[in-house]
């Protein structure tokens, strides 16, 4: 007998950043349309180059990336992250605590297959990247999640948190600064999301990639720092920081009681083996990445490209009737909400679409982010501030009579 299907691990696996409404816009583009796709994190496509340290290293030792390396990564750029997770305060690092992977993506999922068994559940941040969602049911887990509260500057709410622990629980993830809402979480709300895992023994996953692009004067907290008793895995990487996204350059950072980070380690190790290496060109250029800050730094301040573009859709949104937002305090992404009743809107995915066709504009639904309720959308704030305020007149535009149908 013939098996014509596809496995159904695959059933609840789902991406709207690259889902039907982008595919629509792919349409539109090959139809001859021009679509301005604020859909994706990707700075390169919008004019961002990486820094010139970065292109040093790539260029200069580009040689010795040929052979396989170590499966855990270069000891030169391990050593570059040890020094800089150390640097933020997780205590008790050491070398092998450490594996470069190909991008964050990979990381998430090797963690996932390694830590999760079937019918366990792992506490996601709603809303968040739908990439650890995928993972969980990859794995055959079950993600479960707890609210982030817009009213509350889309901090977790740790009463959630903890109302949604079960005895299948493994893990909690915390995504800060957070991925589509921009937000930086407090050290209080850290904390009591670690006393949470701390009473119930379960393990922190930390997703930082975003943990450079941090404005306003705040400081991304590493949560492996405020806990050195529980086993955590810290995600991190290069792709948004340093303009490298296609290089696929992440890594996963392992810390705690070495009684219960050896055996995930160990676990993790043999799916890398697997797989040989992570890209060897990549890693080269962690450690001049990591002695870069300046190139970053000088895009969140004052006259930065980030930051103006920030202060730029934020200025015109404000201004839209029906339109309410959170202004994001790190990354590019905003996660403005609609007004339901105003707009009449009902199903989010074809809000996006109804946009797509009207103005060409290409956003993201909020329940591609593990979020309830229609009633949201991710913006990416990449393009130059004046393309980014013609785009934010033509939404205002679009939502002065929209009425869905």
């Amino acid at each position: 007998m013939t098996n014509s299907g596809i496995s159904d691990k695959l059933t609840l696996v789902h991406s709207d950043i690259r889902g039907p409404v982008y595919e629509e816009a792919l349409r539109m583009q090959n139809a001859g349309k021009k679509v301005l796709k604020l859909n994706t994190g990707n700075p390169a496509a919008f004019g961002f180059a990486m820094p010139e340290s970065v292109k040093e290293a790539l260029t200069r030792g580009m040689d010795g990336a040929v052979a396989y390396c170590d499966l855990r990564g270069m000891p030169e750029s391990r050593r570059a992250i040890l020094s800089y997770h150390t640097g933020k305060g997780i205590k008790d690092l050491e070398m092998d605590d450490i594996f470069i992977t190909n991008g964050v993506s990979e990381g998430v999922q090797m963690v996932c297959l390694s830590y999760l068994s079937y019918g366990d559940e792992i506490l996601l941040p709603s809303p968040n990247y739908s990439l650890w969602e995928n993972c969980t049911h990859l794995a055959g887990a079950k993600p479960v999640f707890y609210q982030c509260r817009e009213e509350n500057q889309w901090m977790p709410d740790p009463e959630d948190i903890r109302s949604k622990v079960t005895a299948k629980t493994r893990a909690i993830l915390i995504i800060s600064p957070n991925n589509p809402t921009g937000a930086v979480y407090s050290k209080e709300v850290m904390e009591e999301i670690i006393a949470i895992a701390r009473e119930h023994d379960l393990a922190i996953f930390s997703d930082e990639i975003y943990d450079r692009l941090v404005m306003d004067g705040l400081k991304a907290i590493s949560p492996a720092s405020l806990a050195p008793d529980l086993l955590t895995v810290t995600f991190n990487g290069l792709s948004k920081s340093h303009i490298v996204c296609g290089f696929r350059c992440g890594w996963m950072v392992f810390s705690g009681p070495k009684e219960k980070r050896l055996p995930l380690e160990e676990a993790v190790t043999k799916l890398c083996s697997m797989r040989l290496c992570s890209n060897a060109l990549a890693q080269l250029v962690v450690p001049a990445a990591l002695e870069d800050p300046e190139s970053t730094r000088e895009m969140l301040v004052p006259g930065g490209r980030l930051y103006e573009q920030r202060e730029t859709t934020c200025s015109v949104l404000e201004k839209i009737e029906g339109i309410s937002f959170v202004k994001n305090r790190a990354a590019f992404y905003l996660f403005p909400k609609l007004d339901k009743e105003r707009f009449g809107i009902h199903n989010d995915q074809q809000f996006a679409l109804d946009l797509l066709h009207a103005k060409n504009l290409l956003i993201i639904p909020s329940s591609g982010f593990g979020w309830k309720g229609n009633d949201h959308f991710r913006i990416v704030m990449l393009p130059e501030k004046e393309v980014l305020r013609s785009a934010m007149e033509d939404l205002g535009d679009f939502l002065s009579d929209y009425k869905q149908k």
